[in-house]
């Protein structure tokens, strides 16, 4: 019986490192074809549909890990709230359409900027790493069972971390403002024609050309210059004739 026990325990414990391990796969592929997605699409909104693919990835590990209330705010706030900003913006600048790199290339060396940055930063990483022994380093919190996570979580971010909260909050406002200002196009003046607006504006102007017309006839005349030098009044058409009545 022991012996039966032992197996049926050994099993289940392999089915659920087996279960895990999958879970484990499929979210991580998720979140790297939607990180690819990202970097790789040469539309906005597309892009922004692959973040969507990777968040909902990473909500999926957070539910394995046993973190639902990180797994929900991921869904709802970033996949829900974070995503339809960023698409909002993107309508509202008109960047909707793939930008043709051949036509406006990225000038200044900002290619060679950016490859330097990044395996600077890369390096970086792996220096950290190794400094450690490529192992997982890090101070584990205390846990007081008896109470949700939850109220743990909102007592610690709104009291030992409010600063830094309220300045990461700052940041992403800061940032947002400036990709707005960024990816702003400067675009021709939009005016505004109301009916018969054609119309006036060809009556306004023969009207200036009539008085120009006339102001150097006048100069002409005063300054004794022959009258064929100035330009001729326009002829204007006689008003028609009223009938008195007897």
């Amino acid at each position: 019986m022991c012996r039966r026990r032992r197996r049926r325990r050994s099993f289940a414990g392999g089915k659920e490192t087996v279960i895990e391990l999958v879970v484990f796969a499929v979210a991580g592929a998720a979140c790297l074809a939607g990180a690819i997605g990202v970097v790789a699409s040469s539309n906005p909104v597309h892009a922004a549909l692959s973040l969507v693919g990777t968040l909902f990835g990473i909500a999926v590990l957070f539910v394995a890990q046993e973190a639902n209330f990180l797994a929900a705010v991921q869904v709802i706030v970033y996949a829900g709230a974070i995503v339809v900003l960023f698409l909002f913006v993107i309508m509202l600048l008109g960047v909707d359409r793939a930008d043709n790199l051949r036509v406006e290339p990225l000038g200044g060396g900002q290619r060679v900027t950016a490859a330097v940055v990044a395996l600077g930063v890369l390096g970086l990483v792996l220096t950290t790493l190794a400094s450690t022994g490529w192992e997982a380093t890090g101070v584990v919190g205390e846990l007081d069972e008896s109470v949700p996570d939850i109220n743990q979580l909102g007592e610690a971010l709104f009291t030992r971390y409010l600063y830094a909260f309220e300045i990461t909050s700052i940041l992403l406002v800061i940032a947002v403002v400036g990709a707005v200002l960024l990816a702003r196009r400067v675009r021709g003046e939009e005016e505004i024609v109301d009916p018969g607006q054609t119309e006036r504006q060809a009556e306004i102007t023969e009207r200036i050309a009539r008085a120009e017309a006339r102001a150097a006839h006048t100069d002409g005349a005063r300054n004794g210059a022959p009258a064929g030098d100035a330009e001729p009044e326009p002829a204007t058409e006689p008003a028609p004739a009223q009938e008195v009545g007897s």
